[in-house]
């Protein structure tokens, strides 16, 4: 690492954290403590999964991870050298679990968290300009009580929708590798699983997080299309809800293309206001209770 951990107030809580932050010492919506098993490997990683009875204990697993040891090493060498801007902060530097809703209707699915947005916050796509973008259309389209997000804490909360990372830690360049993102998938696939029964509809981020929700789907017997569909901005597949899933929606599950809210698609107006707003309307008209 380039310096050692030194203790910042949080800019939400005034309370003091090194970085990366460890365990229960109070950082907002930190779910584990120092008696939290921590994944040292992709079997373990399945086991933790497996065996987390709810959302909470879930979580917890996450975000004391170890198993990738090159996305430990960036996560943690980025929030002990920190960017310019927030060098005053204390960064969580943690895998970063999902949050929201523990019954949503409507899951949204990213790549992973940026190195110096969630990697930061300690919340997925927060703290930066793609959460800017992201929120205010949530918050529109009546998915976020809030127009912003800044950091865990900050009073941001999920109306009936969650949301998560396909890969939990930070990766170099934004590109985790096929081995790292194939060891995370035991946490994604054991989140699908466990709000399958309340889920309508998943909107994916960019190609990357649509991929992922494909294998996750399929891997808890989510009936996949064939011809495999493929990503677009608004793009749909119907999916069939796994068989026995009590309450599942009997229209099945909705999977929506979105283009990610990254600088280079908002900068180039790739991506505008009306088209990501477009996209969680039609997640909301989906979503809707029947009858």
């Amino acid at each position: 690492m380039t310096s050692q951990p030194t203790s910042l107030p949080h800019p939400v809580t005034g309370q003091w954290f090194s970085s990366p932050v460890p365990p229960g010492i109070g950082w907002p919506d930190d779910l584990a403590d120092g008696s939290t098993p921590a994944a040292d490997g992709p079997a373990l990683v399945a086991k933790l999964a497996a065996e987390s009875p709810n959302l909470h204990r879930l979580d917890a697993c996450i975000s004391v991870c170890r198993a990738c040891d090159r996305l430990v090493q960036w996560r943690e060498d980025v929030a002990v050298a920190k960017r310019r801007a927030y060098e005053s902060e204390p960064y969580w530097g943690r895998p970063v679990p999902g949050w929201g809703s523990d019954r949503p209707r409507l899951v949204i699915i990213g790549l992973a968290p940026a190195a110096h947005g969630g990697n930061r916050t300690g919340r997925i796509i927060t703290g930066d300009r793609s959460g800017d973008w992201l929120f205010a259309s949530l918050h529109r389209t009546g998915w976020a009580a809030r127009a912003a997000s800044m950091h865990a804490g900050d009073g941001q909360g999920l109306i009936d929708a969650r949301m998560v990372a396909a890969v939990r830690c930070a990766p170099p360049a934004n590109r985790p590798a096929v081995e790292e993102r194939d060891t995370c998938s035991g946490w994604l696939d054991a989140e699908l699983a466990m709000v399958a029964p309340f889920m309508r509809v998943a909107v994916c981020l960019g190609s990357y997080a649509w991929d992922a929700a494909l294998r996750a789907l399929r891997t808890v017997r989510y009936c996949v299309p064939r011809p495999r569909p493929r990503f677009g901005h608004g793009a749909e597949a119907l999916l069939s809800p796994p068989a026995g899933v009590p309450d599942g929606s009997p229209g099945g599950l909705l999977l929506l293309g979105c283009y990610h809210p990254s600088q280079q698609n908002t900068f180039t107006g790739k991506l505008t206001g009306p088209m990501l707003d477009a996209v969680f309307a039609r997640a909301r008209e989906t979503s809707q209770p029947l009858g």
